[in-house]
Formats: structure tokens, C-alpha cells, sequence
């Protein structure tokens, strides 16, 4: 992964944030990134789209991601200019969608809701924890295996298996 800390601003949602108030359906007729990223969590929060700056961190509590299998919700975060999302726990087809698009997504087992909207963190992926920059208070992250690591250090799966492709071609 490119850089192993990131500090950001925080947006912070609860529990069960669908697909459906990630980008909703009424957007599905697009893959392109900037009309995603405009309607990005708008029926969440609605001042969300127009006041997002790339590198924020959302911090949300647990199954963020769930409902449907749609790809179009990371890529929305990603095209918004989210460079991470916090989450007490992941809905399992996002999880994996989001690494796919190279969309850093960490999980805390401590109690993140702590964690205020507005407030800088810094997370540090090799340690595996998040610092609330203010107070100081840590909390623990999963580590991402190597694998995953290079996945999003690449920018996604496609980047990653593109790299191991010209690594292959190169040693022949």
C-alpha cells in the first residue's frame, strides 16, 4: 500500500448504512465517477456531496455497506473523494467490492462512535490503529493482509493484476 498512516476529517454515520443511502437507485444508470460522486450519501446526509473534500474519513458503525451488491457504492465514496471508511463491521460483498476499486476500508472492534463528526484521526494501517488527533484516544484496526495491501496500494484489482502481468512479462 502506498502510504502506511492517513489523517482526515471525519463525517460519521451509524449502524446499517445501506447501498441504497451510499448512492441511490435512482443513480444506478451511470458508472461515471463525478455524477456518482455528486449524489454520494446525499440521502444520508444531504449536505454530504457539496461539502466532502477528497482525503475525509467516514466513520460509521456496524454493516455499513449492506443491501445490495452494487459496485457503483464504493466507487461513489472513492469519486467523492473519501480516502477511507472506519466501520465497526462491513456487509461482506461491499467489503470486497471496495477493495476491488482500491477504496482503503478499516475495521474497529473498539467503540468508534466515540468518534465526532468534524474531528481529525489519523489511521495507521501497520500498527492497526485509529488516534483521535484532539484527545489522543486509540483504537484498534484489522490489519490488512499483504495481499489486500497491494491490491489497494495498486488502486484496485484491476491495477494489481495489470502490475503482476508486467511483472510476469518482464522475468520471461
Amino acid at each position: 500500500m502506498g502510504s502506511k498512516t492517513m489523517t482526515g476529517r471525519v463525517w460519521r454515520f451509524g449502524d446499517d448504512v445501506n447501498t441504497d443511502l451510499i448512492i441511490p437507485a435512482r443513480y444506478l444508470n451511470t458508472f461515471e465517477a463525478a455524477e456518482l460522486a455528486a449524489h454520494c450519501m446525499e440521502d444520508a446526509d444531504p449536505s454530504f456531496p457539496g461539502n466532502v473534500k477528497r482525503g475525509d474519513i467516514i466513520v460509521a458503525g456496524k454493516n455499513f455497506g449492506c443491501g445490495s451488491s452494487r459496485e457503483h457504492a464504493p466507487l461513489a465514496l472513492k469519486a467523492a473523494g473519501v480516502a477511507c471508511v472506519v466501520a465497526g463491521s462491513y456487509a461482506r460483498i461491499f467489503f470486497r467490492n471496495a477493495i476491488n476499486i482500491g477504496l482503503p476500508i478499516v475495521e474497529s472492534p473498539d467503540p468508534i462512535e466515540e468518534i465526532e463528526q468534524g474531528e481529525e484521526i489519523r489511521i495507521d494501517f501497520v500498527k492497526g490503529e485509529v488516534v483521535r488527533k484532539a484527545t489522543g484516544r486509540s483504537y484498534r484496526s484489522t490489519r490488512f493482509p499483504s495481499f489486500i495491501e497491494q491490491i489497494i496500494g495498486a488502486g484496485g484489482l484491476m491495477e494489481w493484476i495489470t502490475q503482476q502481468g508486467e511483472y510476469e512479462h518482464k522475468k520471461l
